[in-house]
């Protein structure tokens, strides 16, 4: 509905005005943030300033175009329904936290977007669009005492929330992380896809680079990679070897005050999920015991070059400079995440798997062909009961 028009451009001399410019206007929403962006060249920073000024704090949202846009929603969760990888993280979280905000899907629920109505979404906006809760960021070719000018005249006619608080800082009280399962038998669908999460930790929390480098201790494998002695975690050679997944990815979500650390495993040999289940969390259990000084390097290294990849270009540097900055207060640089990274033992990886694995609750969903998926129960004890 941004980019619908506002009190002083409609949408064709919105999109006209961006298209003038040679800029790029787009954005997104994640479970706990919104982002708006612009890319444009350097003498047009100002001109960008003033339009997501202009659609943040002016949107006009005409009936008729959230009646346009309604369908445009309803085909993006069709869509969406059809990633099996979407479906299973969307009730894991809907799950993992229960009656929760984070439990709740991005789109929402499709009575919801039948019915959200113009005083919602204004309503909304006056709540959440307040001075103390938005960063502007700029990357490149931004001069920062511009940038601060820019802001000054564009957004500081801004309301303050009622009860304002520091960036960094949660009004609320903890997200509740709750041990459960959803099963969704679906026989039409040939693979299992399953995924096992325990309560990970939130963006500031000290644990966040250890989990970090556990998660990447584990990694990503498909077959493509094929079967190897070499590859580049053990799970890896154990999956692979005993052909007991098509692929699997582990994961470390944050979000301000919690996260979601674990494994998504997808596999068309249905019949042996009780031994792919079984391996995974027996290494899940030997980060407790016995992770080895080279795989935890190993790992080390794989991370940082993942996280320094990942800020190549401009766009990706401001996503990264807004997020820590809404959920941290600060921004650590490249280097302070390297060191960061480089800190991490053996033994804190030890230490950090038996606080946040070892004899922890589980959340699992899992859809597809799950028959020979073992109950809560019998999977629940194997975060224990397997001494290295």
């Amino acid at each position: 509905m941004a980019f619908k028009g506002t009190k002083s451009r409609n949408q064709h001399a919105l999109e006209l005005e961006v298209e003038n410019i040679g800029a790029h206007l787009n954005a997104y929403t994640s479970r706990e943030q919104t982002v708006y962006y612009a890319k444009s060249f350097r003498k047009d920073v100002p001109k960008a300033v003033d339009i997501i000024s202009d659609i943040l704090q002016n949107s006009k949202l005409e009936t008729s175009a959230i009646e346009r846009e309604r369908d445009v929603i309803l085909r993006e969760q069709q869509e969406v329904d059809k990633q099996l990888e979407e479906v299973v993280f969307d009730h894991l979280h809907s799950i993992a936290f229960q009656g929760q905000p984070l439990g709740r899907t991005i789109l929402g629920p499709k009575a919801n977007i039948l019915s959200i109505k113009q005083d919602d979404l204004s309503s909304y906006i006056k709540t959440n669009y307040t001075a103390d809760r938005m960063v502007l960021v700029g990357t490149g070719g931004v001069d920062h005492q511009e940038l601060v000018q820019l802001a000054e005249k564009h957004f500081s006619g801004l309301p303050v929330s009622s009860n304002p608080i520091p960036l960094g800082r949660q009004a609320h009280a903890k997200t509740s992380f709750v041990g459960s399962e959803v099963r969704i038998r679906d026989d039409d669908i040939p693979t299992a896809n399953i995924a096992i999460a325990v309560e990970g930790v939130g963006w500031s929390s000290p644990d966040y680079f250890p989990m970090l480098v556990m998660q990447s201790i584990f990694g990503n494998w498909d077959r493509s990679l094929g079967a190897s002695p070499l590859l580049s975690s053990r799970l890896s050679h154990i999956i692979s070897s005993n052909n007991l997944a098509n692929s699997f990815m582990s994961f470390s979500t944050s979000y301000s005050d919690t996260g979601l650390w674990g494994i998504y495993l997808v596999s068309e040999n249905v019949m042996n999920l009780d031994d792919l289940i079984h391996f995974t969390l027996k290494e899940w259990a030997r980060m407790s015991v016995a992770p080895t000084e080279v795989e935890v390097e190993r790992a080390k290294s794989q991370l940082k070059a993942g996280l320094l990849l990942g800020l190549d270009g401009s766009t990706a540097i401001a996503e990264d400079i807004g997020r820590q900055l809404v959920t941290s207060g600060r921004r650590l640089t490249p280097k302070q995440i390297e060191n960061a990274v480089d800190a991490v033992t053996p033994a804190e990886i030890k230490r950090v798997a038996q606080k946040y694995l070892w004899d922890k609750d589980i959340s699992m969903a899992a859809l597809g062909s799950i028959e020979g998926l073992l109950d809560y129960n019998r999977i629940r004890a194997d975060m224990s009961s397997m001494i290295y």
